[in-house]
Formats: C-alpha cells, structure tokens, sequence
C-alpha cells in the first residue's frame, strides 16, 4: 500500500475514532438534543477529529 494512502486511511481512522468518543460524551452529558444542536456537534466533532488526527500524524514523522 502506497505512503499517502496508508497515512490517509490512519487518519480517517484517527477522526472516526475521536468522533465516536466525542457522540458518547455528548449522549451521556446531555441526553435529549435537539436536532440543531446534533448537527451542530456533528460537525464539530468532524472538525475537531480532524485537527486531531492531523496533530498526531504530524507528530509521528
């Protein structure tokens, strides 16, 4: 497998993985959401599990 491809799939893997976390977090801290506000953490989530799989693959080169 191929260098970018490889270091693309362990990112999509990183954001998927902080996504989950960041659902379960906001289901136990809040409970009943309104449909504005989970979309809003939904695209929060994917943002922030960006910037954090991009954090920590830069930081293992």
């Amino acid at each position: 497998m191929a260098q970018k491809a490889r270091i693309s799939l362990v990112a999509a893997l990183l954001t998927g993985g902080f996504c989950a976390v960041f659902a379960i977090f906001l289901n136990v801290v809040l409970p009943t959401m309104s449909v504005l506000f989970l979309l809003g953490s939904a695209g929060l989530s994917g943002f922030l599990g960006s910037l954090f799989a991009q954090t920590v693959l830069r930081n293992r080169k």
